[in-house]
């Protein structure tokens, strides 16, 4: 033991492997999904990868996402080109399209105009990623270069007013190349030609089903496991419940979960654990109260970064003296998930910030991590959480932060910032139920800032905290919109906050989409 371990995930042996190479921006993590949309499972993986680390994943098919560059721009991302001579199937998309045009001999050069947003795409053959869809359909456009040449051997198979070789084929060597954004939902057609690279290029099987996924994750983990005991970071929310849940049905009591009441929490929510966890599933449970040390180990800080850091810090020493009671507790269950991973920071992923799970880990902590969601995105776990069991106010609870209020709150923490917020956050979450809105959005919360601003309430003067509302929407939290809420549950909300809570006398709305500002303020 010693430095964390990322193993203890699912294991994806025996699903077929689709590779997406990550050429930049937020497209990567977008093509990933809608791969596994269809049943199939992918990873993403560095445009540094080279033939025989390619050969060795075994995979059925590559992607090739698109990116923010030119191929000939002095910094341009490359691939190792003996890729495509590896005989597994290629699909090109946007700049992928444009390296995999260049590296084969075609000619891609400045369009003079740029597409941006829809254009109309014109199929001229059929045959292989257009099989039975329409002859004239709605792209997704993002480029500036195009391809004017497709490369010897290549069949055009598709072109827009702007774009004369707006997608390209060579099926005998199984190359294909779109300039559109097929992962985009503004592009008509875009998941069917997925499918057809595929189920049609690519032989893949559909087997990553919840079913699956839980079926091999659970094998991994006694394989992993053993006799060992495990104990799990349990806070409530979807991923950390999933993971509990998933971990249990493979080692049955040999999981301890600790809870651990850092005061940092929403409303109620410790005993919504005690009866979900202890009296539902009948785990053991240990309810550690800590509320003190974490407050006390964040006294005065304000960088959220640190934070974080110090949070997850504090949380694994709390793990490690619980685990020191427990005859061989060697592991620490996680509900990591992939964006988690994605923000945090990789070769092709600039760190957004750090998460407390991830990025927030001191180095020397005494545990090997089970993570048995590491691979999945939130819409994943919650298929498999709903497949587990779990109660729907669990697998459909709204993301809470591991930091909980503590990155809600701007500046310092203190106990009297988190009882207002903790009051506020209360009335912000009981109007979006009653307006039947819980279960459309992704994430509706308050964040306190280390402002005060003047008011007047019973004819008096007040100097007190504004409320900012988030509200988003999402599919996977890689991206986000703010969420339209009607004008008259904005009322309530403001209304009753301003009313209801001593310390807060006024209430905004963010409608900042993620990117450029993230879903948390920290």
């Amino acid at each position: 033991m010693g430095a964390p371990s990322v193993s203890g995930h699912a294991s994806t042996g025996d699903f077929d492997r689709v590779l997406v190479v990550d050429f930049g921006a937020q497209y990567a993590q977008l093509i990933a999904r809608r791969v596994r949309e269809a049943n199939v499972f992918s990873e993403i993986v560095s445009r540094e990868i080279i033939a025989e680390e390619v050969r060795a994943k075994e995979p059925i098919g590559i992607i090739l996402s698109g990116g923010p560059a030119s191929v000939y721009a002095t910094d341009a991302y490359g691939i190792d080109e003996t890729i495509f001579s590896l005989g597994i199937p290629v699909l090109g998309i946007c700049y992928g399209h444009q390296v995999l045009a260049k590296a084969l001999g075609g000619t891609v050069a400045p369009t003079g105009t740029s597409e941006f947003g829809p254009a109309e795409l014109t199929v001229s053959d059929d045959g292989g990623l257009f099989r039975e869809l329409p002859e004239v359909q709605t792209v997704w456009m993002s480029h500036n270069d195009a391809v004017s040449a497709a490369p010897e051997g290549f069949t055009v198979t598709a072109s827009t007013p702007d774009a004369a070789v707006a997608a390209m084929e060579d099926r005998e060597r199984g190359l294909y190349g779109v300039q559109f954004h097929p992962e985009v939902g503004h592009t008509e057609h875009g998941q069917a030609v997925l499918e057809r690279f595929l189920f049609d290029a690519c032989g893949a099987r559909p087997s990553w089903t919840n079913e699956s996924i839980i079926a091999r994750s659970v094998a991994s983990i006694r394989e992993m496991v053993g006799e060992c005991t495990a104990i799990c970071g349990l806070s409530g929310g979807v991923d950390s419940s999933v993971a509990a849940a998933l971990v249990h049905r493979a080692i049955g009591d040999k999981l301890v979960c600790v809870f651990v009441d850092h005061g940092l929490m929403r409303m109620g929510e410790g005993d919504q654990v005690e009866e979900t966890f202890r009296n539902h599933f009948h785990m053991n449970l240990i309810h550690v109260q800590a509320q003190d040390r974490f407050l006390d180990a964040l006294s005065g800080v304000t960088d959220p970064e640190e934070k974080r850091k110090i949070i997850g810090e504090t949380f694994i020493r709390v793990f490690e003296e619980v685990a020191a009671d427990i005859d061989g507790a060697d592991y620490l269950v996680q509900g990591t998930l992939y964006p988690d991973v994605i923000e945090s920071g990789t070769k092709d992923a600039a760190k957004i910030k750090s998460h407390h799970n991830v990025g927030g880990l001191p180095d020397d902590m005494n545990f090997d991590l089970v993570e048995p969601l590491r691979d999945l995105f939130k819409d994943e776990v919650r298929g498999v959480g709903e497949e587990l069991g779990l109660p729907e106010e669990i697998v459909w609870r709204q993301p809470f932060p591991g930091p909980g209020l503590a990155v809600r709150i701007i500046g310092d923490v203190t106990i009297e910032r988190l009882d207002i917020l903790r009051a506020a956050d209360a009335i912000v979450l009981d109007e979006i139920r009653k307006a039947g809105l819980y279960r459309e959005i992704w994430q509706s919360f308050g964040v306190l800032p280390a402002i005060k601003s003047v008011g007047v309430q019973g004819d008096g003067r007040t100097y007190a905290y504004p409320l900012i509302l988030r509200a988003v929407t999402s599919d996977d939290a890689m991206t986000a919109d703010w969420a339209r809420i009607p004008y008259d549950v904005l009322a309530k909300i403001s209304s009753r906050v301003i009313n209801e809570v001593p310390g807060i006398n006024r209430v905004a709305y963010d409608i900042s989409s993620k990117p450029p500002a993230t879903i948390e303020w920290e």
